[in-house]
């Protein structure tokens, strides 16, 4: 069992590569999709996977961005993100890993709860973002800010570095005594 760890490879020349973990193949490759899209000055690479860990007899890239995209109407996708954090060395959860929650706007069809990854975001200390991909109006959004935590995570914003990402995303509402 191989542990993905963020320096096993030396970084590509102005180069940023986001690894999408999650159990929609059609969702990934959307979200995939819109990323590159998007004008960026460096030149992004999107990696997709079901789950962790990525076969070890593949030639891959440096990962910069881990995100890790839990569908909110299946246990299973839930289930296949938690299996695969244990694949990720620890040092990757400082600014390098984040979660995004499909499926938010229909709560009602949910199977798991906002909260649920609400706390697995706040136990790995890592940024969640919300999206509703069925909604094309949310998804250039999401690719816009994907693209921007890749170039933060891969060094490329001058004066940012991803230890800073959490505290650059979280929101400025009033601590709850979790946090305290």
């Amino acid at each position: 069992m191989s542990v993905l760890r963020p320096l096993d490879k030396q970084p590509g020349l102005n180069t940023a590569t986001i690894l999408l973990v999650g159990t929609e193949d059609a969702l990934l490759q959307q979200l995939a999709d819109s990323m590159l899209k998007e004008d960026c000055a460096s030149e992004l690479k999107v990696h997709l996977a079901r789950s962790l860990p990525l076969p070890s007899n593949v030639n891959r890239p440096r990962i910069d961005l881990i995100m890790f995209v839990v569908n909110l109407h299946s246990k299973y996708s839930l289930r296949n993100v938690e299996e695969s954090l244990r694949h990720v060395d620890a040092t990757f959860f400082l600014g390098k890993v984040g979660f995004l929650a499909t499926g938010a706007g229909r709560e009602s069809h949910c199977s798991v709860h906002r909260s649920t990854v609400v706390r697995l975001a706040r136990t790995y200390r890592s940024p969640l973002l919300f999206c509703d991909p069925e909604v094309d109006g949310f998804r250039a959004p999401v690719a816009q800010r994907l693209v921007r935590m890749l170039q933060i995570c891969a060094g490329h914003v001058p004066g940012v570095s991803a230890l800073n990402l959490l505290s650059l995303l979280r929101s400025s509402e009033n601590p709850t005594l979790e946090d305290l």
